[in-house]
C-alpha cells in the first residue's frame, strides 16, 4: 500500500493567480474600449476620417457601455435602485448627442477600468478558502479489524484508528493511542517549537506529523474538525465590509439621483420657465450633463490609488486593490503574528552555558547530526557556521520525548536531550546550569542539555530568530503615526513576552487560537490592520480592516490579505503608511477641485454663459489636473 507524504508547509509553492473567465472577459471589454477610443481619436484629430472616427467611437461605446448599461439596468429593475452605471451611459450618449462623442468614449473607459480592477480583487475570497481546504489531503490510513485501508476524508468516522507517518498531515482531529513523535502545529496555532505527542496527546487536522509513527482515534467527523472551523471563520471573516465600502456604497445612489433628476429639470426649467428653443434648451442640458459628468470625479481616486500602488509595488509592497490603500491610511492599531512575522519561523542557536563552549557544542553537534528536528538541526548549523568539528559517535539513538544518545570512540555514552533525559543519565546540573536553564525557560527559548555519562557538559537555548532590523521598522511604523502596536501568537506566555521586550513591543496577547485572534481584531482600537503569514491568521487578516502578509507566509495568508510584503521587509510598512495616507490627501484634493469645478461650471452652463466649447474645455482642464495630481505620487519612496 503506498501512503501520501505531503511536504513541510514551508516548502509549498507560492500562490498562482487564475484569471476567472468573467474577469478575463473583463479585461478585454476595457482593452477595447481603450482602443475604439484611441482609433477614435485619431481618426478624429490626426488624420481626419469620418468613417476611422466613428468606427472607434462606436466600439468604445459598445465595449463599454454594453456591460455598464446591463448593469444598470438589473440595478434599477432588480435592486430598485439608482447607481453610477446608469449614470455614466446616460452621460456618455448626452455627450454623443451634441457632438462631442470623444468625451463619452472617455468616460465610458474610464469606468469600465474601474470596474475591471474591483471584479480582479474580488477574486480572492474563493481562491483563500481553496487554499485553505488544500491543507487537508485527500483521505488517510486507517486500522479497521487489524488491516490497514486508505480511506476517503469524508469516510473517516468517530472512533476510527489513524495510521500517521512521518511526512504525512492528520486527516482529522485525533487522539493518539499509540506511539510518540513530534508534530509540526504552526499551521494551527502558530506554535514555532514543534510539540511532542505521547498518548492521550491530541493531534488537530491540518498539522505535520514529523519523526514517528503514531496511532490516533478520531474524536471528530471532517466537517467538525479545527481546519474545518478555520475555513468556517475565513468565509464569515471576508463577508464583512469595509468602513471605505460601505460608505461608497451609501453616497454611489444619491449621487446618481440628483444628477440625473437636475438634467430634466433644467431642460424643462429652460424651455418652459425661460421660453428657449427646444434646440437651445437642448444644447444647455448637454452642455449642463457634459460638464456635470463625473469624470474627473470617477478618475480622481484612480488616478491617484494606481499611482501610489505602482510606487507601493516598485518598493516590493503589493497592495491587492485601491480599497486596502485607502484603508491603510486610515490604520490606527496594528496586530502583528509573532512567528514567521516578527520572527523567521526559523530555529536558531542563542546561548551556550559551558565552560568550555566550542567542545560542548561540537558534542551537541555530533549528536545532533544524527536527528531531524528542527532543534537539532539549530545546533549543527551553528557548529558548522562557527567552523566547530563534531566528534565521530556511534549507535545514535533517538529517545521519544527526552532527546538523543549515542557512543563516543572511548565508548563512553554522550547524550543531548531535556531535564529528562538528564535525570535518565543520573547527571545533576550545577547552580550555574540551573541558573542558565531557569533564564532560558524564562526568555522562552528552546534548552538542550548536552553531556557524557553523569556529567553535564552544557546548557544550550534555541529560539526562534528574530528577523532582521525588526525593531527599528516597529519603531519606524510608530513614527509614521500608528497609534498602537500589539503583537498576538499562539506561544506561550514567556515566548511572547521575550519577544515583544526584544522588539520594543509594550503590548502582547499569547496562547491565542485562531478564534482569539478574530475576536481580538473586533476589540483592538480601529482601524486595525492585522500582519500575519500563517493559516491561523488567515481568519484576522481577512476580518482585519487591513490584512498585511510577507510573502514568505502560507499561501492562504498571502489570498487572504489585502496587502502583501514581497521581500518579507516589515521596515516597508512604515513607508506604505505614509503613502497611503499622501494619497488619501490627494483624493481629497481631487475631489474637492473636482466637484468645485461642477458646481461653477454647471450653472454657468445652464445660463448659458459657457458654451459647449468652453465646457469641455473646464471639463478637460479638470481631468488633466487631477491625473496630474496622482501621477506625482509615482516618485514617492517607500
Amino acid at each position: 500500500m503506498t501512503t501520501q507524504t505531503l511536504p513541510h508547509p514551508s516548502a509549498r509553492p507560492g500562490p498562482r493567480f487564475k484569471m476567472s473567465p468573467e474577469l478575463r472577459r473583463a479585461v478585454l471589454l476595457t482593452a477595447l474600449t481603450l482602443a475604439g477610443l484611441l482609433v477614435g481619436l485619431t481618426g478624429q484629430y490626426l488624420l481626419h476620417l469620418p468613417a476611422l472616427q466613428w468606427a472607434g467611437y462606436v466600439t468604445a461605446f459598445l465595449a463599454g457601455g454594453i456591460p455598464a448599461g446591463r448593469a444598470a439596468l438589473h440595478s434599477l429593475f432588480v435592486e430598485r435602485k439608482l447607481d453610477v452605471d446608469l449614470l455614466m451611459v446616460l452621460a456618455a450618449l448626452g455627450a454623443a448627442s451634441i457632438g462631442q462623442a470623444a468625451d463619452g468614449a472617455i468616460l465610458l473607459f474610464l469606468f469600465s477600468l474601474s470596474n475591471t480592477l474591483q471584479d480582479w480583487a474580488m477574486g480572492r475570497t474563493s481562491s483563500a478558502v481553496q487554499a485553505l481546504m488544500n491543507l487537508n489531503p485527500e483521505g488517510a490510513t486507517v486500522l479497521r479489524g487489524g488491516q490497514e485501508k486508505w480511506c476517503e476524508l469524508g469516510d473517516i468516522r468517530i472512533g476510527d484508528l489513524l495510521v500517521v507517518r512521518p511526512g504525512e498531515r492528520v486527516a482529522a482531529d485525533a487522539r493518539v493511542v499509540r506511539g510518540q513523535t513530534s508534530v509540526d502545529e504552526s499551521p494551527i496555532t502558530g506554535e514555532s517549537v514543534p510539540v511532542d505527542k505521547a498518548p492521550g496527546a491530541e493531534l488537530a487536522s491540518g498539522t505535520v506529523n514529523l519523526n514517528g509513527s503514531v496511532e490516533a482515534e478520531v474524536i471528530r467527523p471532517a466537517g467538525e474538525s479545527t481546519l474545518a472551523r478555520l475555513v468556517g471563520l475565513m468565509e464569515q471573516a471576508q463577508t464583512q465590509k469595509s468602513r471605505t465600502e460601505s460608505l461608497t456604497e451609501r453616497w454611489e445612489s444619491p449621487y446618481a439621483m440628483i444628477v440625473l433628476a437636475l438634467v430634466p429639470a433644467v431642460y424643462a426649467l429652460l424651455r418652459f420657465g425661460f421660453g428657449l428653443s427646444v434646440d437651445d434648451a437642448w444644447y444647455r442640458a448637454m452642455t449642463f450633463m457634459v460638464v456635470a459628468s463625473p469624470c474627473a470625479v470617477v478618475i480622481s481616486t484612480p488616478a491617484v490609488m494606481l499611482s501610489a500602488m505602482a510606487a507601493a509595488a516598485r518598493a516590493g509592497v503589493l497592495f491587492k486593490s485601491s480599497a486596502a490603500l485607502d484603508a491603510l491610511a486610515g490604520v490606527q492599531t496594528v496586530a502583528f503574528d509573532k512567528t514567521g512575522t516578527l520572527t523567521q519561523a526559523k530555529m536558531t542557536l542563542t546561548a551556550v552555558h559551558a565552560g568550555d563552549e566550542g567542545q560542548a557544542l561540537a558534542l551537541a553537534a555530533g549528536l545532533e547530526a544524527h536527528s531531524e528536528h528542527p532543534i537539532a538541526q539549530a545546533i549543527v548549523t551553528a557548529a558548522r557556521d562557527r567552523g566547530v568539528t563534531p566528534p565521530t559517535v556511534t549507535d545514535a539513538q533517538a529517545i521519544p520525548g527526552h532527546g538523543i544518545e549515542a557512543r563516543l570512540p572511548d565508548g563512553q555514552v554522550a547524550w543531548a536531550g531535556n531535564v529528562r533525559l538528564a535525570q535518565r543519565q543520573g547527571a545533576t546540573l550545577d547552580d550555574a546550569q540551573q541558573a542558565a536553564l531557569s533564564d532560558l525557560g524564562a526568555r522562552g527559548s528552546s534548552s538542550v542539555i548536552v553531556g557524557i555519562g553523569p556529567r553535564v557538559s552544557g546548557v544550550m537555548g534555541v529560539a526562534d530568530a528574530l528577523r532582521p532590523d525588526i525593531r527599528s521598522a516597529l519603531d519606524a511604523l510608530k513614527a509614521s503615526g500608528v497609534a498602537h502596536r500589539v503583537m498576538l501568537t499562539g506561544d506561550r506566555e514567556e515566548v511572547a513576552r521575550s519577544v515583544a521586550a526584544e522588539v520594543g513591543l509594550s503590548e502582547f496577547r499569547a496562547g491565542l487560537l485562531p478564534e482569539d485572534k478574530l475576536r481580538l481584531i473586533g476589540e483592538l482600537p480601529g482601524p486595525v490592520a492585522m500582519v500575519g503569514d500563517g493559516v491561523n491568521d488567515a481568519p484576522a487578516l481577512a476580518r482585519a480592516d487591513l490584512g498585511v502578509a510577507v510573502a514568505s507566509g502560507t499561501d492562504v495568508a498571502i489570498e487572504s490579505a489585502d496587502v502583501v510584503l514581497m521581500q518579507n521587509d516589515l521596515g516597508k510598512l512604515a513607508g506604505a503608511v505614509r503613502l497611503a495616507r499622501d494619497a488619501r490627501h490627494t483624493v481629497i484634493t481631487n475631489l474637492l477641485f473636482a466637484f468645485g469645478v461642477i458646481l461653477i461650471v454647471a450653472p454657468l452652463a445652464v445660463a448659458g454663459k459657457v458654451p459647449l466649447p468652453l465646457g469641455v474645455l473646464a471639463h478637460e482642464g479638470g481631468t488633466v489636473f487631477v491625473v496630474f495630481m496622482g501621477l506625482r505620487l509615482l516618485r514617492h519612496r517607500v
